[in-house]
């Protein structure tokens, strides 16, 4: 976690810092490149800082750009103002280029971070997301999915229940916390409570029933795992409420 935080804290910095440095190596070019090639090569800044870094210093890095390219490229020269008016839709443009390639480029990042940890889990996942174009009803989801949390949350066994809550077991939330009431669970600690366990289904807003969790007496489901059987159950309220 620690390396996660020092490597957005330095692309923060850069998200700052490196569209000024591109900017002033690009001032001898200032002559004989337009202003649009300029901004070109800043958003390739912007797309580099958001690549390593997170959203906001994807931000910065999109600002960072705009106001360089109107301090050293726009006329008057060093100064933050524009004369021309297709100066200011360059400058505009590059402002909203940059804040839209730093979205996705984070984006990227985030999903290449998954795919590397996460492969199997993406594949649970587009297996289920695959069977509910193809079953020929929902409670093949359904059984499918329960399956799949059986391995998933290492359980001793998982059933379905249709229709009204009854009880007040413990919970799998959409966060990935198992809580009873207002105490919640220290899952990676003390692993899952030894009682079945409620995962409520849901489908375009509307309850449709709950997978019933048994969890062997030593089951910790990381908290990536438990998120996955979140996706996973609300896979099944979608095909619930398709049919």
């Amino acid at each position: 976690m620690a390396r996660y935080l020092t490597r957005d804290r330095v692309a923060i910095a850069a998200g700052v810092l490196l569209p000024l440095a591109v900017a002033v190596v690009l001032l001898p070019l200032r002559s004989s490149w337009s202003n649009t090639n300029m901004a070109l090569v800043l958003v390739v800044a912007v797309v580099a800082v958001a690549a390593i870094g997170n959203r906001l210093a994807g931000v910065l890095a999109a600002v960072s750009a705009a106001a360089w390219f109107d301090f050293f490229y726009t006329v008057p020269y060093d100064r933050f103002t524009i004369a021309q008016a297709a100066d200011i839709r360059t400058a505009v443009l590059l402002l909203v280029v940059g804040l839209a390639v730093s979205q996705l480029a984070a984006r990227a990042r985030q999903l290449r971070v998954i795919a590397i940890t996460d492969e199997r889990y993406l594949a649970e996942i587009h297996d289920t997301a695959e069977l509910t174009q193809t079953a020929r009803s929902p409670d093949e989801v359904v059984d499918h999915v329960r399956e799949q949390l059986v391995d998933l949350l290492d359980l001793s066994g998982c059933r379905f229940e249709y229709g009204a809550l009854l009880g007040h077991p413990p919970r799998l939330e959409p966060d990935g916390s198992v809580v009873a009431g207002h105490h919640r669970y220290d899952v990676e600690d003390s692993g899952l409570p030894r009682e079945e366990i409620e995962l409520r289904t849901f489908g375009n807003g509307q309850y449709y029933g709950r997978f019933m969790l048994r969890p062997k007496p030593e089951s910790k489901p990381s908290l990536q795992a438990r998120l996955v059987a979140v996706t996973l159950a609300d896979q099944a309220g979608r095909a619930l409420s398709a049919r």
